[in-house]
């Protein structure tokens, strides 16, 4: 599975409605809105590489309201459960 992170600068005033259109889309699992940079943060998880570009190029990006984006590709997933599982082998 590919995971992409993709910060969403959107109009100020369109800002649920895009986020619930991005929320929508086939391969996007996450939308959050939060203060900072961005308005929006999606996360993507999709099969392929290709696939990104249709989502976020071909898709997403055409979301009314949807000003800039800036993409980035996850390498590995790390979290507390990942973690706990590893350290736990055996103990049970």
């Amino acid at each position: 599975m590919i995971t992409a992170i993709v910060l969403v600068h959107t109009a100020a005033d369109r800002i649920p409605e895009t986020a619930q259109a991005i929320a929508d889309l086939e391969g996007v699992s996450e939308v959050y809105s939060c203060a900072g940079d961005v308005d929006l943060i999606a996360v993507v998880k999709v099969g392929e590489h290709e696939e990104l570009a249709d989502v976020i190029a071909g898709r997403l990006s055409k979301i009314d309201g949807v000003r800039r984006t800036d993409t980035h590709i996850a390498f590995r997933s790390y979290s507390r459960a990942d973690t706990e599982a590893t350290f736990s082998v055996g103990l049970d």
